[in-house]
């Protein structure tokens, strides 16, 4: 039988980043979050915790960790089902969820938050690319994830959400400096481009749709949707934009798209672990019903 107080206290190290900050959340001494860390590496057999600035999980850690998001999460489903269970003053649980940056701009915070509102949790977004999320599944580092991928990771639930669409638009100067005569793969592999980071492959794979070829397109690296915009503004470079980012600004004519008709649809699907419980169920919901408003649907 797995000792929870020490599983607990692991999540808490792990969470908070150092072992005084997992001892306050806890109300403990953080002379017992390290007796509890230590006598559970001693039952396991081997380190849980990179003791560095802030501390870390090892592998075995980080599996130990999502155990206990598991366990905690079915707990909340069974009070849900069962009252008299929940105790008075019951602690929020903690749900790990990976977005992609440009939904978390433009539509998934606002089911995120209504979720957040009416459950006992806390959530912990983390962004990266919609190609990359999944990975993030198959660790076991979030529970829930909006994902370019269709096929479900290991012990997932998969829903498809819609397409979101992008274009790709620079300001009018920049556009007149850089593609006077027009926008091919020459211009294209001098004009500067708008990553999010470098494993962002949007405007590289609109380029080679374009060009049928590949482009090797200089890249300034911009981790924000929002600076995203305000680069293109300033005349920074071209990137691929969320249409519900710059609809405004195409209409009023402050940035352009590079080849008019051109848009690049990017289908998303929801993602989240199965051994979760059905506390995931309802975030679900909210999801899909905010996707739907918000996406292209087939």
């Amino acid at each position: 039988m797995l000792d929870y107080a020490a599983l607990s206290a692991l999540a808490a190290v792990v969470r908070e980043g150092s072992f005084e900050r997992a001892a306050r959340s806890l109300s403990v001494t953080p002379s017992a979050i390290s007796q509890r860390i230590r006598a559970l590496e001693e039952r396991v057999g081997c380190a849980l915790v990179v003791r560095d600035s802030p501390c870390r999980a090892t592998e075995t850690g980080r599996r130990l960790c999502q155990h206990v998001d598991h366990v905690r999460l079915l707990e909340q489903s069974l009070h849900g089902a069962l009252p008299a269970l929940a105790g008075q003053g019951e602690a929020r649980v903690p749900v790990p969820v990976g977005v992609n940056a440009d939904s978390l701009a433009t539509w998934v915070a606002a089911p995120l938050a209504a979720f957040a509102a009416a459950q006992p949790v806390l959530l912990e977004v983390s962004v990266d690319d919609q190609d990359h999320t999944t990975e993030w599944l198959r660790s076991g580092a979030v529970l829930a994830a909006v994902t370019a991928t269709a096929r479900p990771a290991a012990g997932c639930n998969s829903f498809p959400l819609g397409a979101m669409r992008y274009v790709a638009a620079a300001s009018p100067a920049f556009v007149r400096r850089h593609f006077g005569e027009g926008v091919g793969a020459g211009s294209l592999a001098r004009a500067p481009s708008l990553v999010f980071n470098t494993k962002d492959e949007l405007q590289s794979r609109w380029a080679r749709r374009l060009c049928h070829r590949d482009v090797q397109l200089p890249r300034h690296t911009l981790p924000s949707p929002h600076a995203f915009v305000t680069a293109a503004l300033a005349g920074m470079g071209w990137g691929l934009h969320p249409t519900g980012l710059i609809d405004a600004h195409l209409r009023d004519g402050s940035l352009v798209e590079l080849v008019p008709g051109t848009p690049f649809d990017v289908p998303l699907h929801w993602q989240h672990a199965r051994a979760a419980g059905g506390m995931l169920d309802g975030l679900t919901s909210e999801v899909l019903a905010a996707a739907r408003k918000a996406l292209l649907q087939p």
